[in-house]
């Protein structure tokens, strides 16, 4: 099976290469198509969303891999590493505002330009997790 995407927009950053960490401080412009921006209407009222994008500066995929090159080898799945075999990212952020088709968002962690897929509201009753587990070495990363 085959599966076609369009983005619905684009991020507009300064961020022009991936780094490790410090995402947390960036604020990005999620410009959303003319045509969907009624599609944004109410998502001012949450504080967080999810945003889908495509990874389009990756360049092939690995099956197993070393987490920002420090931690052990695991599979592309065990990571949120970018080579995987569909280079789709999803970022929870902080929404700032949102001004006609822009949503102004902290925390993305992509670069100017990236497409995405979609945005969906962050909702505690669907996406918190108590309780979760996680291997020891998730807490070395650099977010």
């Amino acid at each position: 099976m085959e599966i076609s995407l369009r983005p619905i927009g684009h991020v507009k950053n300064r961020e022009r290469k991936q780094h490790f960490g410090g995402w947390d401080k960036t604020v990005s412009d999620v410009v959303v198509n003319k045509r969907f921006e009624p599609a944004l209407d109410g998502l001012e009222k949450y504080s967080h969303a999810m945003i889908v994008y495509w990874m389009h500066q990756v360049k092939g995929h690995v099956i197993k891999h070393h987490p920002q090159g420090t931690a052990p080898l695991v599979g592309i799945f065990a990571c949120r590493c970018q080579a995987r075999p569909n280079p789709i990212g999803i970022s929870s952020v902080k929404i700032v505002r949102r001004r006609k088709n822009v949503l102004t968002v902290r925390g993305l962690d992509t670069v100017n330009g990236t497409p995405v897929l979609d945005i969906k509201p962050y909702t505690p009753q669907y996406d918190l997790v108590k309780n979760a587990k996680v291997p020891a070495w998730t807490k070395k990363l650099k977010y």
